[in-house]
């Protein structure tokens, strides 16, 4: 995507006054600088506690539907509620990692949402389990944007797009893994010992977060100021390049949690009948995402911004496609590359707007995050609300949509782009003559 000036006020965020870039990249990090490695790994581990959590009841959809004898799209709610509460929450907590510092309200996020993640096994009822998910994507909602604008202030522009890669990475791994563990736990001990499981492996990526984050040595605390949040938000917002980057986010999203959600309905079900063990096995395939989030930076390298959204938009079509067939291998090939296009898609967008917003970055990202996650809520719901319609083919067509959606905002960009570019050459013509 094309690098634009996001039209924002000098103030940054909810803060009196802008935090100043560093005058000089000595005092970023980088590969091969002390530290990096460490930061890596911290916030690695924060993107697994992440995914794990706030996908904790997604693999277990089904045994929740059968336990409280609820359909698909009651019990879908269950990850709608997470993440549509983490959408909502994410830009004011942003706010408050302006004034309190984006390492203490991860910190603070992350234990609170662990915590909570062990609760959520003894939910009584299937509005409880809603409603104490709810809260848990709240709590949550203090990661990504934090993150992403920590990324942005400690590391060095050439770097960013890597390290924000690796954090992705993490989400993968934690999306992966929590599904992998909820799903294998749940066929042996239920679904409620699958989320108690999920809840512990939280508990140690928390500590190794805590123990491993280096300090933040760029970011400068603030008083909280409403009005400078509001003026800065109407600045993001005003910004055309920002708004196509959002839509981008939450498209890509709308196809992922559309997807996820429904596809262990289809694959417990005639003709593949496969154990919830089995079903939860499945997402291995997002070591895919893994791979390919993590080389987001090469494909901008080669392709540039555009050219890698075009692969990634069309990746994920022909994995939609594929998944049509009643073949199990081919929905998991279709699986794969619906992921693989999924997680470069979203690392390309997610950099360039930390790349994109030169003031108030964690309110740049929060839009972003907020877009991601409402995309991932509707996502949910709307394809357990396709497949309990059309079935597995009304889930693909609304993802194939979605994915319309993506060229759609791409090629505007792309005219929008060319028509700025020929302004100047235009005037330049009309003084000639």
């Amino acid at each position: 995507m094309p690098s634009a000036s996001t039209g924002a006020p000098t103030t940054v965020g909810a803060l009196s006054s802008p935090s100043p870039e560093p005058t000089s990249s000595s005092s970023r990090l980088a590969p091969g600088v002390p530290g990096y490695r460490r930061m890596s790994f911290a916030l690695f581990t924060a993107g697994v506690a992440t995914f794990a959590l706030l996908y904790s009841t997604q693999a277990l959809l089904p045994a929740v539907s059968d336990d409280f004898g609820v359909t698909a799209s009651a019990a879908s709610w269950t990850v709608s509620a997470a993440t549509g509460a983490l959408a909502l929450c994410v830009l004011p907590l942003s706010a408050l990692s302006e004034r309190f510092g984006r390492v203490r309200l991860m910190t603070v996020s992350l234990v609170v949402a662990t915590v909570l993640g062990l609760l959520v096994p003894f939910a009584p009822g299937p509005e409880w389990l809603v409603a104490l998910r709810a809260v848990q994507g709240a709590a949550l909602a203090g990661i990504p944007a934090s993150a992403m604008a920590y990324l942005a202030e400690e590391v060095r522009p050439k770097a960013l797009v890597a390290a924000i890669g690796l954090f992705v990475a993490g989400n993968s791994i934690g999306g992966m893994s929590g599904r992998i563990v909820t799903g294998w736990v749940a066929q042996l001990w239920g679904w409620r010992a699958a989320l108690a499981a999920v809840g512990l492996m939280a508990v140690v990526c928390t500590v190794g977060f805590r123990l491993l984050l280096p300090k933040a040595r760029n970011f400068t605390p603030g008083s909280l100021n409403p009005s400078a949040l509001a003026r800065t938000v109407r600045g993001h917002l005003s910004d055309p390049l920002l708004m196509r980057l959002y839509g981008i986010g939450a498209l890509f999203m709308t196809v992922f949690g559309a997807v996820y959600t429904v596809i262990g309905y289809r694959l417990v079900g005639a003709p593949f009948s496969l154990p919830q063990g089995v079903v939860g096995s499945v997402f291995l395939v997002y070591l895919v995402g893994t791979v390919s989030s993590a080389a987001a930076g090469r494909l901008v390298g080669r392709l540039g911004r555009r050219g890698a959204l075009y692969l990634a938009v069309g990746t994920t079509t022909a994995g939609l496609l594929l998944s049509l067939a009643d073949s199990l291998t081919a929905v998991l090939l279709g699986l794969v590359l619906i992921t693989a296009g999924f997680f470069a898609g979203h690392a390309v967008a997610s950099s360039s707007v930390s790349r994109t917003a030169t003031t108030g970055r964690a309110q740049a990202s929060a839009l972003y995050q907020s877009a991601y996650y409402l995309g991932s809520s509707a996502g949910g719901t709307l394809g357990a609300v396709a497949f309990h319609s059309g079935g597995w083919a009304g889930t693909v067509l609304l993802g194939l949509l979605a994915v319309l959606g993506v060229v759609s905002i791409t090629l505007y960009g792309s005219y929008a782009a060319r028509a700025r570019d020929r302004r100047p050459m235009l005037s330049a013509a009309a003084v000639r003559h």
